[in-house]
């Protein structure tokens, strides 16, 4: 049992640690992954040509630092109530080229929803890593037109343990296609397709900075919407008024309404709801309101946001919602020219491998700097000492010098200390003996003298000695004799040396006595 419980602990610590070094990984993993063309911070322009009824509308906007401007949007009326025809939409679309100067911006073509099919689609989990071409293959059962008749693309709604909800989007690729082909007779290429509800959606979510929202387009006549989930288009409405009376009209709303608002609470959501009434009186606003009880974002009361220009008339939002839908990453817009083709964003090998490289020439400046200079400073130490060698050598030859004196010094001050007394006493005999006196031997110890010789006579010497200031206690040694030959008396005295210790030790006895 202790070694299961051991082994246990050691998988789990394991574990921990991999995890820990898995979160300290990611951030540097998306440093050296991450592409200077990367959405985020690559600038980018387009322009949204959105085809409505009796006209068309178009919006410029540019991104630079994940900030999205619109720089200028217009409707262009055509006659007729209808949609308007390709070659005049086509020429609308050139006017709104030159007079927002958008030549060589990204094209995007929105088209009405009255156009496309939009269904929600189950797909068993298991399907996932091969969508687009699981999608391809049940496009006949899903849709009411094969893929090759069609533009299309979807988006993944949720998913779970067992399935994967998606949402596809699909047009007739002939209608479309005719006002691809006038536009590419103007010299203008699209490049994405979307449509007009999306766009609006786009928009409300960038107003409503990227809450869930209800969008609800009321006009005269109907009403037409959808509820945005994460920037997808998970269900829509529309329907004709069947009275003209403002609180039936409500009614029926809220009834259109309702389910998807039911759907959002469901899943714990309580989307806001974005709302563009074209025509309509303030009291119908207030009671669209009241009825739903949530909080209604009116576009034509938005301000401060680009797309949402505060009270202006005619603004053409679809347009400009389809403009920031393709200039936003986050918006989650579609393209039916890929026909649900989506490209895996690849890690940018090249600037990976810079960022590494400049890394890697860090951690080595690291590591080699602080030798280098280490090196740089023992190299100058070392010029330093060559250029003062001959000054270094003076200077120990001088110490050489200093030593060997103050060695002689010492030498002279040791032999001065020890023959001070022997001087001193020298000095004095010479002094004292008379010069018919003379020495043949000398003595001299820390304490006494001793002296023997020859005087003419032998007792007039010792007045003399105990006279000195040096010696005292002065007495014979031996006994004195004469000395025929030379007529002088022979003589050994001796006496002490005043100050030494042994004569103070001889005064303090005298004292005690």
């Amino acid at each position: 049992m202790e070694e299961r419980e051991i082994i246990k602990n050691i998988i789990a610590t394991a574990s921990r640690a991999a995890s820990r070094l898995h979160e300290l990984a990611r951030p540097v993993w998306r440093v050296l992954s991450f592409s200077a063309a990367d959405e985020r911070i690559s600038p980018k322009r387009d322009l949204c040509i959105s085809i409505e009824k009796a006209g068309v509308s178009a919006a410029f906007g540019t991104r630079s630092l994940s900030r999205t401007s619109i720089k200028g949007a217009k409707s262009y009326h055509t006659a007729g109530p209808d949609y308007p025809l390709p070659k005049d939409a086509a020429s609308s679309a050139l006017l709104a080229v030159r007079e927002f100067g958008a030549a060589g911006a990204d094209i995007t073509l929105s088209i009405p929803k009255s156009w496309v099919i939009i269904k929600t689609a189950e797909l068993p989990l298991s399907v996932r890593e091969n969508l687009p071409g699981v999608v391809a293959y049940e496009f006949d059962r899903l849709m009411p037109m094969s893929p090759d008749e069609a533009l299309y693309d979807f988006r993944v709604l949720r998913e779970n343990s067992e399935k994967i909800t998606i949402v596809i989007t699909a047009a007739k690729a002939d209608l479309v296609n005719r006002y691809i082909e006038a536009l590419g007779e103007k010299g203008i290429r699209v490049g994405r397709v979307s449509v007009n509800l999306l766009g609006i959606g786009a928009l409300c979510r960038f107003a409503n900075k990227d809450r869930e929202q209800l969008f609800l387009e009321v006009k005269e006549d109907g009403y037409e919407g959808g509820l945005f989930a994460g920037g997808i288009l998970a269900g829509t409405f529309s329907g004709v008024f069947g009275s003209s009376d403002d609180r039936k009209k409500i009614d029926e709303l809220e009834n259109a309404i309702r389910p998807l608002l039911d759907e959002a609470k469901g899943r714990g959501s309580s989307p806001r709801i974005c709302a563009l009434l074209k025509g309509r009186t303030a009291s119908l606003k207030e009671m669209l309101r009241a009825r739903l009880g949530l909080p209604v974002l009116l576009l034509d009361e938005a301000g401060g946001k680009p797309g949402a220009p505060g009270q202006q008339k005619d603004i053409p939002y679809a347009a400009v919602g389809g403009a920031i839908e393709s200039l936003r990453p986050k918006a989650g817009g579609i393209n039916m020219l890929k026909k649900g083709r989506h490209e895996k964003a690849k890690t940018p090998l090249s600037s990976t491998l810079v960022l590494s490289g400049l890394l890697f020439l860090i951690w080595i400046v690291r590591l080699v700097a602080p030798l280098r200079i280490e090196e740089e400073r023992l190299r100058y130490i070392e010029g330093q000492i060559k250029l003062r060698k001959g000054s270094v050598r003076d200077i120990e030859t001088l110490r050489k010098e200093m030593d060997l004196v103050g060695s002689e010094t010492g030498t002279i001050n040791k032999f001065m200390e020890k023959r001070t007394l022997a001087l001193a006493v020298l000095k004095e005999l010479t002094i004292l003996l008379p010069k018919s006196a003379w020495l043949t031997r000398l003595k001299v110890t820390e304490t006494a003298v001793e002296i023997e010789g020859y005087a003419s006579s032998a007792t007039d010497l010792l007045p003399r000695l105990e006279s000195s200031r040096l010696f005292g206690k002065a007495e014979f040694a031996s006994q004195t004799f004469r000395d025929t030959r030379t007529n002088s008396d022979r003589f050994n005295i001796k006496m002490k040396i005043k100050g030494t210790k042994g004569d103070k030790e001889e005064a303090l006895k005298d004292g005690k006595r």
